[in-house]
């Protein structure tokens, strides 16, 4: 055992730094795309990739290689036994068309529903592995473009009015690995992974445009109702939130069996390009315990730390640590209520909620605010608080120590300057 633990001082299991990944040859048979017909033409091979990913299933299993060139497609649905590896050169490519992606019953947003399914799905399979150095291009300019044309219509539009689906979406699985892709430019959300538990994100690149056209809602990974969640050496650039927790949203949502909390989730020697939010919990997410995110380098962001309270669903967010950050961000810590889509459903009262056991630690950062946070008792209870070892440089420092119950600060030095260098 590593003598590392969660913030509530939970052992890290040895799980988390097993690294390896699986060499080509170890991956089973290869079924190259190529070799049955699934040419670089400029064609959606939706119905002949997947006929090869049965095919492989029906035969013991094995990985479907994508071969130098680009490869069209629409929803692909993994069945046990059977990855995916993208070669050096190779892309596999969404079709831009949402008619090339099954509606089926799925989760997204905090609830399960009739929704679009993502280019790459995999449910109920234990040790699905994708990897290699090619690249999953999502191709969601088409539905980026018509995103904003609905909102000016409709500015109240919701992320689902505009039809169009994630990139990557694994359910009930365990024992995953996605490693060293390049992941760009997702419709939606790049990465949700939902129910699972023992999930590797390891070197990935994961990127979708903030301009010149902006690539709505398409957070690189979101996790949902899932533990034993590791994201090591990736780059995140993305406009909206790199790494979110979620869970499930509305005012008895954390009594719903769909629902549920996310632990033991390490997010350890990354690179954040632009994006709205570091670590996010919310904005539909029950219960986050022991999250640890260390050693980051953050390029350019809007928040650090963001907790979304949302007045319609009962929260709670404990026993997480930010350590070991230096860059530039808009927000060092935000809190506050979170009122998109709010819905109460017919309740009469407000749900509390809460945020306790929180640490931010060994920071060196360039901010415009270093404390955004907050004081809203009517729906929820920030406490035990610690802060310690920072050196900031903020436009506005606006820390508030009534704002948090047992706050605890040491060392902490906020030097307040005109401007973001």
């Amino acid at each position: 055992m590593s003598g590392e633990c969660f913030p509530d001082q939970t052992p890290i299991d040895d799980w988390f730094y097993d690294l390896r990944v699986p060499s080509l040859e170890e991956m089973g048979k290869p079924y190259v795309l190529t070799d049955y017909s699934i040419l670089d033409d400029g064609k959606v091979h939706t119905a002949e990739i997947q006929g090869l990913i049965d095919k492989a299933h029906e035969k013991g299993g094995g990985v479907i290689v994508v071969p130098r060139g680009t490869y069209l497609t629409g929803s692909l649905f993994f069945r046990q036994g059977v990855h995916l590896y993208v070669a050096e050169g190779g892309v596999l490519k969404g079709s831009s068309e949402i008619q090339d992606y099954e509606i089926r019953m799925t989760r997204i947003e905090g609830e399960s529903c009739l929704y679009f399914m993502a280019l790459i799905n995999a449910d109920g399979v234990n040790g699905f592995t994708i990897c290699g150095p090619g690249t999953i291009d999502g191709n969601g300019l088409k539905s980026w473009k018509a995103f904003w044309l609905r909102r000016t219509w409709n500015p109240k539009c919701t992320n689902k009015d505009e039809q169009r689906p994630r990139l990557i979406y694994i359910s009930n699985s365990s024992n995953v690995l996605i490693a060293n892709v390049h992941l760009m430019n997702a419709h939606f959300w790049t990465n949700h992974i939902y129910k699972c538990d023992h999930v590797k994100f390891l070197g990935c690149d994961i990127y979708s445009p903030a301009a010149p056209v902006k690539a709505p809602s398409t957070d690189a990974i979101d996790i949902d109702v899932c533990t034993d969640v590791l994201v090591k050496n990736c780059r995140m650039e993305v406009n909206d939130d790199s790494v979110v927790l979620k869970g499930g949203k509305g005012p008895w949502a954390d009594s719903a069996e769909e629902n549920g909390a996310n632990e033991r989730i390490l997010v350890e020697d990354c690179v954040y390009g632009f994006c709205h939010g570091c670590l996010t919990c919310g904005s539909e997410s029950v219960h986050n315990r022991n999250i640890l995110v260390r050693r980051i380098r953050v390029l350019s962001g809007s928040n650090l730390l963001w907790l979304k309270m949302r007045p319609d669903t009962p929260q709670h967010y404990e026993y997480i640590t930010i350590e070991n950050v230096e860059g530039r961000i808009r927000n060092f810590l935000n809190i506050n209520p979170w009122k998109q889509f709010f819905d109460l459903k017919g309740r009469e009262d407000i749900p509390l909620s809460y945020a306790d056991h929180i640490q931010i630690k060994n920071c060196s950062c360039v901010c415009e605010t270093y404390f955004n946070v907050k004081k809203e008792e009517t729906q929820y209870r920030l406490s035990d608080f610690t802060f310690e070892n920072l050196r900031i440089q903020a436009k506005q420092d606006g820390f508030d120590p009534d704002a948090i119950e047992n706050v605890s600060v040491r060392d902490v030095v906020v030097e307040k300057v005109m401007k973001q260098a």
